[in-house]
């Protein structure tokens, strides 16, 4: 696949570049910095080990390139002491721009991220939205194999997909210690599939794979750590009614949630399906809302009654309430969530995403086919009606 332009801009400072692995990082340093950059990547085992027996040796290699200005320091959580050293370089070079990128956040949250804040920003790079591939996006293909550019690019996207949990579990999971016993953790990123787009009951998910309450709660810090997965919490401001009080849980691309999620006879497709273009939605949300600077916050309404709206999009440009049906057939009680959460915030502005080919407003409501909603959605700009 050729290039995509991606939405991320890069800050005018030093910055933190987080994401899962292949979404990209690497390709999007180069695109926006060029060949003229000190590149150190922490995978080559030779430059890890000297670096991490000799930090100060960080200063000599800048030192060695007196006309780049910007450092690049890869994976930087296989190393998190080289951060005193990029903190005292920062200080004392300030015309040069440092970028550490990571896909893990564990250890860098206990070795030393704090010691920067204020003087490295922190972004995110996400899966591909639908609008920066275009034409190239196809919504019934990205459901099933998600929108990852590792597996986008690959020549078996099939094949690179149902490793790709597998890679986690040798070169971050085991490779790193983060968990005591890898049989169990891969368990348990199977049971946590089924939560996928659902109220996640972490004590079920436990007993699924044979593990206590507080192992797998452990696991879930892992697998957040790693931003292989989200925690969706409830929207609570101001409501009237007795709500849940439980988050849902999303894989961050839908591709991985099929590729970990069995299935057989006794499944339903539909559920399966449709907790995937749920998936697709909340990845895209996730995503605008971290390219538009992350000024909304993106969360779900339930009433403890069981009326549910799957996504609240709530920041300085309103209140937005979404519900993703998969189904070409919008049906009365489709409505019933978003009439009930209009009822209770009447601010909110209110989308049906459906299946259906029908662009259309029912008694207030926004109807909009999913994959039109989605390629229409861009970071920095409104919400599409």
């Amino acid at each position: 696949m050729e290039t995509v332009s991606r939405f991320l801009t890069p800050p005018d400072q030093s910055f933190f570049l987080f994401g899962p692995r292949g979404t990209g990082k690497s390709t999007w340093i180069h695109e926006h910095f060029g060949e003229k950059i000190l590149y150190l990547d922490l995978l080559r085992m030779d430059l890890f080990r000297s670096l991490t027996a000799n930090p100060e040796k960080l200063r000599e290699l800048v030192a060695g390139s007196p006309g780049t200005d910007t450092v690049v320091l890869d994976e930087i959580q296989k190393a998190p002491a080289l951060l005193d050293e990029v903190h005292s370089l920062m200080e004392s070079h300030k015309r040069i721009r440092f970028i550490m990128t990571g896909s893990s956040a564990r250890k860098l949250k206990r070795a030393g991220v704090d010691l920067l804040a204020g003087r490295a920003l922190v972004r995110n790079l996400h899966p591909f939205m639908a609008a920066e591939l275009g034409k190239k996006f196809v919504l019934e293909k990205a459901l099933k194999s998600g929108l990852v550019p590792l597996v986008m690019n690959a020549k078996d996207p099939e094949g690179t997909l149902s490793s790709y949990a597998a890679l986690y579990l040798k070169e971050e999971v085991q490779a790193e210690g983060l968990v005591r016993n890898i049989g169990s953790f891969a368990r348990f990123l199977e049971a946590i599939s089924f939560s996928h787009g659902s109220i996640l009951n972490l004590s079920h998910v436990a007993r699924e794979c044979q593990v206590g309450q507080k192992t797998a709660e452990g696991y879930l810090e892992v697998l957040e750590d790693l931003m292989l997965g989200h925690r969706l919490p409830i929207f609570q401001k101001r409501s009237k009614r007795a709500l849940a009080s439980h988050p849902k849980f999303y894989y961050f691309d839908t591709g991985v949630f099929r590729s970990l999620r069995p299935t057989g006879p006794l499944d339903d497709p539909g559920m399966v399906e449709g907790a995937a273009l749920e998936g697709m939605v909340f990845q895209h949300l996730r995503a605008w809302i971290g390219y538009s600077g992350d000024k909304h916050s993106l969360s779900y309404w339930r009433t403890r009654a069981g009326t549910e709206v799957d996504f609240i999009v709530y920041g300085k440009d309103g209140m937005h309430a979404f519900e993703v049906k998969n189904s070409k057939r919008i049906r009365p009680e489709d409505f019933s969530g978003l009439i009930s959460i209009g009822e209770e915030y009447p601010i909110a502005k209110r989308y049906l995403l459906h299946q259906g080919a029908e662009r259309f407003i029912h008694d207030g409501i926004r109807c909009i086919p999913c994959g039109r909603f989605l390629a229409e959605l861009r970071p920095g700009k409104p919400i599409p009606d």
